[in-house]
């Protein structure tokens, strides 16, 4: 156990009990913090807060909550896209609103910028939206990628999916909780209704709920529905299956009409999960005999 702190002190409190903090090598700390429960924060990370000479967050009201649970001290401020650069020269935590930095927030120029400037980054890991709600949406972990945050205009956004759709690894999103429901009908109408899918909300609180099911039923229930918080959205990916070309040419024959080569290549390629060379050797052929 951890003796009293003067004020001279840098520590940190657990259930009342004071923890003297390790001097911390110069460098740049990327700390996970907790995404909804506190008592997920490592030992090492409150080390390293405690420690740092300033801890850089993403809204320091927000990471005021965590700090000040822990009795940390250190002096904090907010970080911004245009001075994440001009702050690498000191020793640094990093720290998001909830979970691993980077991943859909802010700090990838200011590890850009420590790293050209020969500045050490270190990992703290920890808690994870995408990793948590992975692990427990019961579908296939062996391949998966994080795609994050989805377009918000309508046409953006369907291009983006239509994209995604072949491919065959889990595929992982975060969504805000207004337009989750619009995002679910995007998937439904471009991955296919029956393609299977998890919807995990409030992760590590204590209103948790995964919800599990198709696309189709999945956007029908959350169509209307409020939710709060970010969504963690985990869709399975698209089965392998054969695709011969009396299913695909007639369909970019048709695109050639309306659409230039290569918007149309883009097209079938994405839409059937086909390589590009293949699709673009086609249209070529379609042109010339045109």
């Amino acid at each position: 156990m951890g003796t009293g702190l003067d004020d001279k002190a840098k520590g940190f409190f657990i259930a009342g009990s004071p923890f003297t903090a390790p001097p911390l090598s110069a460098g740049l700390y990327i700390v996970s913090t907790p995404i909804g429960n506190l008592r997920d924060i490592t030992v090492r990370a409150l080390e390293t807060l405690a420690a740092a000479d300033l801890v850089l967050c993403e809204d320091t009201r927000h990471s005021a909550t965590l700090l000040d649970h822990y009795g940390i001290r250190t002096a904090r401020t907010s970080l911004h896209e245009h001075n994440e650069r001009e702050r690498i020269s000191e020793v640094l935590a990093l720290i998001a609103d909830a979970g691993t930095p980077l991943l859909s927030d802010p700090g990838f120029p200011l590890v850009r910028g420590a790293r050209e400037a020969g500045v050490e980054v270190f990992a703290v890991p920890g808690p994870s939206a995408l990793l948590a709600a992975l692990a427990i949406a019961g579908l296939p972990t062996d391949s998966f990628s994080f795609i994050g945050f989805l377009p918000a205009k309508f046409e953006a956004r369907e291009q983006a999916v239509l994209a995604l759709a072949p491919r065959r690894e889990t595929l992982v999103f975060y969504e805000s909780p207004r337009r989750l429901g619009e995002m679910l009908a995007a998937l439904a109408r471009q991955f296919g209704e029956s393609r299977e899918a998890a919807v995990a909300l409030e992760l590590t609180k204590r209103f948790e709920r995964v919800r599990r099911g198709t696309l189709a039923v999945l956007a029908e229930e959350f169509k209307d529905a409020e939710t709060r918080g970010e969504a963690v959205v985990v869709v399975a990916g698209a089965e392998e299956r054969e695709i011969d070309g009396s299913e695909w040419r007639p369909a970019l024959a048709e695109l050639l009409k309306t659409q230039p080569l290569r918007g149309a290549v883009d097209d079938i390629a994405a839409r059937y999960g086909l390589k590009r060379k293949e699709v673009y050797d086609a249209a070529l052929a379609l042109r010339q005999a045109e």
